[in-house]
């Protein structure tokens, strides 16, 4: 199979009415990833080599968001909604010279499994012509029922058109198909639109392929692979089910979620093994965390590096640019942004750091800041290993502090501030003896 070449067709192009929305269906998010984004990613990692992407007028942005997975992707418009097959041949000039395998896909169903894609390949590669995936379902009626005699599919039919005794199958059309390039063409183009709703259905293309003689099989999947998504309450659900994946699939790699069910992964996120992940945590995507760290409970982690051996929170946020070598510490209610914190370094309280870099084992005291932007730049802050920031300090960027050197509390730093010194710019601190009993007396007589 794997000298096989295979390219996916992805439909797309459904407005999606249901989810009242101004844009595309298919770019609504599962996991901070568009949903199309996940079937193309799920199809170049199942050895699709080439995309066909069928949209409808005006939705560049889908195509932008399949390209950002893959760059071989050629666009195709369906203008008139005439059914599956219509849309299919929406694609026709990329199947003049098809690849091995055509694998169809659908752009609002983002959970379909790379493994699931390249079992369906193995299948032609074993001898099938078409290949379609059906799913067992608790509740089998709304959709069409896949019909098996002696391992043949010999038909899809349609609820609305099915017998009493077909109404019992409970084997149901996913909607995905994989057909052998040699015969794709022929059958789709053999499809014709007589029914009720005048339309051109994929599905016909199994009985078409029973009467040339081609060999059509079935394959199975888990229904909550297959979800579609219509609606949001249908998004929501197909959330979910992403989320329980990405749990489960951390917690077998060796990660430890002391509550499973308040962790939310985006689809990108990198965990190590003997990672322990608090309570309410949320990673945003891009996200990398290396073996052994810990994440505290309520942190919010985007775009951000986390070495061996680091602790962050609880309730500590790290936003894009982020980057803790091994042993750092960011603590309670510390943002960290664009910033290197180098190994063994600690943020521990109530610090912002942003468009810095601080040394190894340098320690921000409680309620620092970087002032890094000044309303038209963002500027750096360099603080040296070893140095020690006292608590309340505001550091002006662009600023050094350099290696060793101590900024005392409520320090204002505008000018480098030189190794191994100490540099104070708070106030003298005076005292005026009884001025508080004559303040009370003062004004307790009104």
């Amino acid at each position: 199979m794997m000298q096989r070449s295979c390219q996916a067709i992805i439909l797309a192009a459904g407005q999606g009415t249901r989810m009242k929305s101004s844009k595309p269906k298919v770019l609504h998010q599962v996991a901070h990833l568009p949903m199309v984004s996940h079937v193309a990613k799920a199809a170049i990692n199942a050895g699709s080599q080439k995309i066909s992407l069928v949209v409808g007028p005006d939705m560049d942005p889908v195509l932008k968001a399949v390209r950002s997975i893959h760059k071989n992707v050629q666009s195709h418009q369906q203008i008139e909604r005439l059914g599956t097959a219509h849309a299919v041949l929406a694609a026709e000039s990329d199947l003049g010279q098809p690849l091995d395998d055509v694998i169809i896909l659908y752009g609002d169903t983002p959970l379909v499994e790379s493994q699931t894609i390249a079992s369906m390949r193995a299948a032609l590669s074993n001898g099938a012509d078409v290949v379609v995936l059906g799913f067992r379902a608790e509740k089998p009626d709304p959709y069409g029922r896949l019909l098996e005699e002696e391992g043949q599919l010999v038909a899809i039919r349609e609820a609305k058109d099915a017998s009493e005794d077909e109404l019992k199958v409970d084997f149901c059309n996913a909607g995905i198909m994989a057909f052998s390039g040699k015969i794709i063409l022929q059958l789709l183009k053999r499809i014709d639109n007589d029914n009720a709703q005048k339309e051109y259905y994929l599905t016909d293309a199994v009985e078409l392929a029973n009467r040339s003689g081609h060999k059509v099989v079935a394959m199975e999947a888990e229904e909550a692979e297959v979800q579609g998504v219509n609606s949001r309450l249908e998004l929501a659900r197909v959330e979910a089910t992403f989320q329980q994946r990405a749990r489960l699939n951390a917690m077998t790699e060796g990660a430890t979620l002391q509550d499973p069910e308040t962790v939310y992964f985006a689809h990108d996120t990198k965990i190590g093994r003997d990672v322990v992940i608090e309570q309410n945590v949320v990673f945003g995507p891009g996200v990398e965390v290396a073996d052994e760290a810990t994440i505290r409970a309520f942190s919010h982690l985007e775009g951000a590096k986390v070495a061996s051996h680091c602790v962050i929170g609880p309730y500590a946020r790290l936003r894009p640019g982020a980057d803790l070598r091994e042993a750092a510490k960011v603590g309670n209610f510390c943002e960290v942004k664009k910033a290197v914190i180098d190994q063994g370094a600690k943020v521990n309280h109530l610090s912002y750091i942003g468009d810095a870099h601080v040394g190894a084992k340098a320690n921000i005291g409680a309620g620092t800041i970087t002032c890094n932007y000044d309303g038209f730049n963002k500027s750096k802050t360099e603080i040296g290993a070893g140095a020690f920031i006292g608590s309340n300090s505001a550091l002006v960027a662009p600023v050094i502090v350099e290696e060793g050197a101590i900024v005392g509390a409520g320090s204002v730093i505008t000018k480098t501030v030189e190794a191994n010194s100490l540099t104070l710019t708070r106030a003298k601190q005076m005292a005026l003896s009884n001025w508080a009993t004559k303040f009370r007396e003062k004004n307790s007589k009104g």
